[in-house]
């Protein structure tokens, strides 16, 4: 099967085409710099680093928009309570969101513009649309665009203007003239600092937050490119509000495939710091590893809600830890996907669930029937040759590629039914005289902390 993908746009599965032959233009909208990542922002990296990660394994050439909002009334308003400059500010969130996310993994795209940089082409933009008769200047200076004027607006939340407008419960604003009208150029106020300022034609002030990703998007990728991505929670107003911009002032398509990730939940109920349930990935990695945070995220389809605990934590790192102990079994591994035989077993069944709407579930399952391999293979051979399409189908999605023995060690005990399950299979390999076999899970063994000890009534195990 080749790859499909869920468009939002269409609320339908459909076959992926990229308009250029091997080469697939993407943009998600990413992240609004005033404080550090949490928990939520990993998610939504983390569905399109995957994205990222397969459309390179299935051969096209990505290239990669994620874009940094640094211009925002948050971030001014942070800037202020700091007495810094909001550059300051930026570059450091900036730097913070880079460590936070490397740390799980999360590649660095083709370019990361900042909304800054492109306010020339913002004001280009928002001309367009007011010599088309969709922009309109407001009494207070801002400039606004008009929604009802563009008779597509609701196709991507599949909503008529009456029913979001009933949804927004937008109060009377005599600056619109329709409360879903949004602004497109905010005008500057006395009180803000000279670097939240931009001079253009419409006066002293900065772009609204909508402009930011149609100008950047387009600059970078042309218009319409193929894919664009973020959180379900923009499918409306943000990301409608960009269908109208770009296609309101070129009256061609802007985007062909719409791609967006659920909400995140913890232990069942939504993030809020007012619930005292709201992390900072900064928080999650002073007590779990990168990789263990990034292989909980990958069990859960990326459309899915998804439900963040530390009882998943635990779990997902305790899975991950046998995994590597099926590598640990077979050291001396090397590659990559791209060594990998699609047409064999396991990585056929890797593949169509990948390409299936990037079914990263369907795809860890795989990982898991490759280890129970490695631990059943009749001979070393077969057992390395399993462990081999296991380490390699796991880079695809960025897991496995450590030091097998040192991550062990580094990890958590084995619980008492791990140990007993490898001493089992030991006993299995020294049975079929595979002496060599029982070695290597003694020495895996070892590699995690556990000594075996064999005597007359059986084998025995402490922790060294």
């Amino acid at each position: 099967m080749s790859l499909h993908v869920y468009n939002s746009l269409t609320r339908r599965v459909e076959p992926f085409e990229s308009m250029e032959p091997g080469h697939v233009r993407m943009y998600v909208c990413g992240m609004t710099i005033y404080d550090l990542c949490h928990v939520g922002h990993a998610r939504m990296m983390m569905a399109f680093d995957v994205v990222y990660r397969w459309l390179r394994a299935s051969g096209f050439r990505v290239t990669y928009v994620r874009n940094i909002t640094d211009i925002d009334d948050k971030i001014i308003k942070r800037a202020l309570e700091r007495g810094i400059t909001i550059r300051d500010l930026t570059d450091e969130m900036i730097a913070a969101m880079r460590r936070d996310i490397g740390a799980i993994g999360i590649e660095t795209p083709t370019h990361e513009p900042r909304a800054t940089e492109y306010v020339p082409q913002m004001l280009e933009l928002i001309g367009q649309l007011e010599q088309k008769g969709l922009a309109y200047r407001a009494p207070n200076g801002d400039v606004n665009y008009a929604v009802r004027k563009f008779a597509g607006y609701g196709k991507l939340s599949g909503k008529s203007l009456d029913e979001l407008r009933a949804g927004e419960r937008v109060g009377v604003n005599d600056d619109k003239h329709d409360p879903l009208d949004f602004v497109l150029w905010k005008a500057a106020k006395p009180e803000e600092p000279a670097d939240a300022k931009y001079e253009g034609p419409f006066g002293s002030g900065r772009p609204g937050w909508h402009i930011e990703c149609s100008a950047m998007s387009c600059a970078l990728l042309g218009q319409p490119f193929d894919i664009h991505g973020g959180g379900m929670d923009l499918q409306f107003p943000h990301h409608e509000n960009e269908i109208a911009q770009s296609e309101g002032a070129s009256g061609t398509p802007f985007v062909r495939y719409w791609l967006h990730n659920g909400f995140l939940n913890v232990d069942n109920e939504k993030m809020s710091k007012s619930l005292g349930n709201f992390f900072t990935i900064r928080d999650v990695l002073q007590r779990y590893d990168g990789e263990t945070l990034r292989f909980f995220m990958l069990r859960t389809h990326y459309r899915s809600p998804f439900n963040f605990s530390d009882a998943h934590l635990d779990d997902a790192r305790n899975a991950l830890r046998r995994l590597y102990g099926a590598l640990a079994s077979a050291p001396g591994l090397s590659g990559g996907f791209s060594d990998i035989c699609w047409t064999d077993d396991a990585p056929a069944r890797f593949k169509a669930a990948m390409d299936d709407d990037f079914n990263t579930p369907g795809a860890v399952a795989v990982l898991f029937d490759l280890a129970t391999q490695v631990h059943k293979a009749s001979s070393p051979e077969q057992a390395r040759a399993a462990a081999a399409q296991l380490k390699g189908l796991a880079a695809v999605l960025g897991v496995l590629q450590q030091d097998a023995q040192s991550f062990l060690r580094a990890g958590v005990q084995l619980s008492e039914a791990d140990i007993a399950q490898q001493i089992e299979l030991r006993a299995q390999a020294k049975q079929a005289k595979d002496f060599k076999r029982a070695d290597e899970i003694r020495a895996a063994l070892l590699a995690q902390g556990i000594e075996l000890k064999d005597g007359p009534h059986g084998t025995t195990w402490v922790r060294a």
